[in-house]
């Protein structure tokens, strides 16, 4: 926080190239994520990246200017669980890329591979705010879903920023139906696969296969066993998050993430403890499986309380449309009791801290990539929508397949009897 206020002050006097290229969004209600919120406020944005913010600034002749006319000024939104791009359409399989049932290959599949930035539901996510999200596999045959990475929604052929982000596994009552129908099972799975990761590469040099693993997925594994690449856990009940603690403990430095969270609040002072992070979807408050018989819409308060690094999701909504749905949720956390600033926090620049990118993206502050959003009210208002939206620094597209249908069609004439228009 201290080194984000420093950076501000520093920013607001820098002087500009004058060759550079400019834009100036100005008359805003700006959100830094670094302090209180700047009335009447600036953000100068350089060649994609934000060099000042603030009040009173001298803005260089150059500029290209965004007037917010008064509206909300914030960091773009960073989607902590997304499967954007994977999937077209869910119930035909060929447009589905998330997950490879059939392979002979699990912690080695990288999600990447299957990233479509063309994608219908990117432009739709991208209109709603959200300007970076963390793209996640589903499991297969195994609990291991494989390696996920991060995006941006900016639907260019660079919008993979970061690959071999993270490893998935589900260790939740799905993950202990598929590793053999028990919780044990899972666990005995994933302690295995570590044994496998630990050894490699010399337990691979005579024999492709492992005790869980094959060469491939321990050596894709290797860098989590190490703590040089995250390990995302789909946990839900409380009895398995205290098992998730203990492993974690048990095989530092692992670096470990909990993915679902539907009883955390019950062992929220031991995960702050722990510090592991959480990414829950706030507006989770019934029981789908027995795994979350403990939901309640108090979650997110309660882990914000005890100090959990808390992430929102929108996993009740799916995680390839409606994505978009993120402010709605981060607003319903509000009306749960949840502070403004902390339920915002949790859709910027908290996703990004716990993927290890928040130094660059989920703040406007100087040095951060000019990810940002303008918007026509609170942007946790659900009646509130984006005006403008930038991603590093490039004004995007707002119109999708949908807006262009509803255009092509809302003003068509029916000539047709009118026993023909039902």
């Amino acid at each position: 926080m201290k080194h984000l206020l420093s950076a501000l002050a520093l920013g607001a006097c820098l002087s500009l190239p004058a060759a550079a290229q400019t834009l100036a969004i100005t008359n805003g209600r700006v959100v830094t994520n670094a302090g209180p919120q700047l009335e009447n406020a600036t953000v100068l944005i350089t060649n994609g990246d934000i060099v000042a913010v603030g009040a009173n600034l001298s803005i260089p002749e150059n500029a290209r200017i965004i007037d917010a006319e008064g509206g909300w000024v914030t960091p773009g939104l960073f989607a902590g669980y997304s499967q954007l791009g994977l999937i077209e359409v869910a119930l035909e399989g060929s447009t589905t890329d998330q997950n490879a049932g059939d392979s002979d290959f699990s912690v080695s599949l990288d999600v990447s591979d299957g990233f479509n930035p063309a994608g219908s539901h990117v432009p739709t996510t991208r209109m709603e705010g959200v300007t970076r999200a963390a793209l996640f596999p589903s499991t297969g045959e195994t609990i291991f879903g494989g390696t996920g990475a991060l995006i941006d929604t900016a639907g260019d052929a660079d919008s993979l920023f970061q690959t071999e982000s993270f490893v998935f596994a589900d260790v939740s009552q799905s993950g202990a139906s598929t590793a053999g129908g028990s919780r044990p099972a899972a666990w005995r799975y994933l302690e295995a696969a570590f044994e496998d990761a630990r050894g490699y590469p010399l337990r691979f040099a005579t024999h492709p296969e492992g005790l869980v693993l094959n060469r491939m997925d321990a050596g894709a594994l290797a860098p989590v066993v190490r703590g040089n690449r995250m390990l995302v856990l789909e946990v839900d009940r409380e009895a398995d998050l205290r098992r998730a603690i203990r492993f974690a403990r048990e095989n530092a430095p692992l670096q470990l993430v909990i993915l679902g969270g539907a009883e955390a609040w019950k062992v929220a002072d031991e995960l702050a403890a722990a510090n592991i992070p959480v990414l829950i979807d706030p507006q989770r408050n019934l029981p789908g499986s027995f795994d979350g018989l403990a939901s309640t819409l108090a979650n997110a308060r309660r882990l914000h309380a005890a100090g959990v690094s808390l992430a929102y999701t929108t996993r009740t909504d799916d995680g390839y449309f409606n994505v978009r749905l993120l402010p709605q949720h981060a607003g319903n956390a509000v009306g749960n009791g949840v502070d403004w600033d902390n339920a915002f926090r949790s859709i910027t620049l908290t996703p990004a801290e716990i993927f290890g990118v928040g130094d660059r993206y989920g703040a406007l502050a100087p040095g951060y990539a000019a990810d940002v959003v303008v918007w026509n009210g609170d942007p946790l208002e659900v009646m509130s929508a984006p005006v403008r939206v930038l991603i590093d620094g490039e004004i995007q597209d707002m119109s999708s397949r949908q807006t262009r249908l509803r255009d092509r069609y809302q003003n068509i004439t029916d000539d047709t009897p009118i026993a023909y228009r039902r």
